[in-house]
């Protein structure tokens, strides 16, 4: 029963975080997109800018919103499924989430009002710097989000007390453990590739409909821009993580690349079918000499062999879930790239084939994401914290009743909320930047002899 009750609040929490994580990762880039938007609209002047913000900020705010709504309930859930885990390193966890809801949750909150009600209370350039601190707050946050679940991968600056409580010894170790800036950079680098995408397919759909819509145009030149040059670096930070696990976690390593025997000059394997009972490959499909990519020749690679059959973690999820992130990951480079060659050709928005290309790739940042933290969490498994706490050690003392009744409430309540979200944004996706009748101005001053309601600062189609 202890079992079930812990494999049923994995379920749970796993569950939770999947949809949790959707949100940060598009409001993380759309929040940064957005005060690009705004600053080319107060540089510029140009109508267009104004148009897409406005657009695009209403998707921001339901995203927003859902994320934070999410976010609470999974803290809600070190408490009820969790109690042992936050017991035990509450001291050194806490206040990382602590730093998160005082440096960036106050941010955000205290700036988003003026971000999405401002316009007619504000100047144009308080207004884009309410903008720009909500974007920093979002990054701040996912630096201190990122930073506690990295120390949960590679822990350091702590020790246990002899009631096996954990205590930081040093914050700046807990804070900057060994897989926090790789992870850090990729994680962001995610979220700025997730937003492309979306923005990238979402005037692509615009464009396969009207092809002279001029906001549509200008927002996919900007989503492939990017694309074009962080998916290629998201292949980088990926590989710098690979080497942070192979030092610190080899076991999730050998689990990505299905590696069951220590050795050196490892194949590298693009297909298979791992069999953890066997302790081997299926229908294996590999390259020798290839490995070079995972390390160079003649390095020995720990294999699962080197770990006990206690301590491996599911490997046929790890492997084909990476697999699933690395393939969206080139074909973003591949989009990006095409992208960009067409830009360069001034035939981006002519080639239909690159337009319907960017619509289908428009949800892969998320996918990707999801697939990169299961790789993440169920890597690390069967520890919370890697090598000193078992996940079976931080769960409650609940019954598997009590879980899988919350479990199916979620489930009901998510399906209903977020579904709603979800449409409602796809909605707006599908109707698409719509100029208003008065572009305002940057200056945010009202002419002489202009009437009132032409004020720049109350052009229709302002949010209110």
């Amino acid at each position: 029963m202890e079992f079930d009750a812990l494999l049923l609040s994995r379920l749970q929490f796993a569950f939770t975080i999947a949809f949790h994580i959707l949100f940060p990762a598009f409001t993380i880039g759309l929040a940064a997109f957005l005060a690009v938007l705004e600053g080319l609209w107060l540089a510029t002047k140009r109508d267009a800018f104004k148009t897409l913000y406005l657009f695009w900020v209403k998707v921001f705010a339901i995203s927003f919103g859902m994320g934070v709504v999410s976010g609470i309930v999974l803290s809600y859930q070190f408490g009820t499924n969790w109690s042992e885990f936050i017991r035990l390193t509450g001291g050194v966890i806490g206040p990382l989430l602590a730093y998160e809801v005082l440096t960036a949750f106050f941010l955000e909150a205290s700036f988003l009002g003026v971000m999405l009600f401002g316009w007619k209370k504000v100047g144009p350039r308080l207004h884009f710097l309410a903008t720009v601190l909500v974007a920093i707050g979002t990054t701040i946050s996912a630096f201190w989000i990122l930073s506690a679940n990295s120390w949960m991968q590679t822990p350091q600056g702590f020790e246990i007390l002899p009631d096996g409580r954990f205590v930081a010894t040093s914050f700046m170790e807990v804070i900057f453990n060994p897989s926090f800036p790789s992870r850090l950079a990729h994680m962001l680098m995610a979220a700025f590739l997730t937003t492309a995408l979306v923005v990238g397919g979402a005037s692509a759909w615009q464009l396969l409909r009207d092809r002279e819509q001029a906001e549509s145009r200008i927002a996919l030149t900007m989503a492939v821009g990017l694309l074009a040059v962080v998916a290629p670096l998201q292949l980088l930070a990926g590989h710098w993580s690979g080497e942070v696990a192979k030092e610190h976690q080899p076991q999730k390593l050998a689990a990505i690349e299905a590696y069951w025997e220590t050795r050196a000059n490892h194949p590298l394997i693009l297909f298979a079918i791992p069999d953890r009972a066997a302790r081997s490959n299926h229908f294996e499909l590999a390259v020798p000499g290839a490995g070079i990519i995972v390390a160079p020749p003649g390095e020995v690679v720990t294999g699962l062999d080197a770990v006990p059959p206690e301590d491996q973690p599911p490997v046929f999820l790890v492997f084909w879930s990476f697999r699933v992130m690395v393939g969206l990951g080139l074909l973003m480079i591949g989009l990006g790239l095409w992208g960009a060659w067409l830009a360069w050709r001034k035939r981006l928005t002519e080639n239909r084939w690159f337009l319907r290309f960017a619509v289908a790739m428009g949800p892969a940042g998320f996918v990707a994401v999801i697939a990169g933290w299961i790789v993440t969490e169920v890597g690390r498994q069967p520890w919370v914290v890697q090598g000193v706490l078992r996940t079976a050690d931080a769960v409650s003392p609940v019954t598997a009743g009590s879980v899988l009744t919350s479990l199916l409430i979620y489930i009901t309540v998510y399906a209903v909320v977020f579904v709603a979200g979800a449409v409602y944004i796809l909605r707006l996706l599908d109707e698409g930047p719509v100029p208003g009748e008065v572009a305002p101005k940057p200056e945010g001053r009202r002419a002489p002899g202009t009437p009132l309601a032409a004020a720049p600062d109350e052009a229709p189609g302002d949010p209110q």
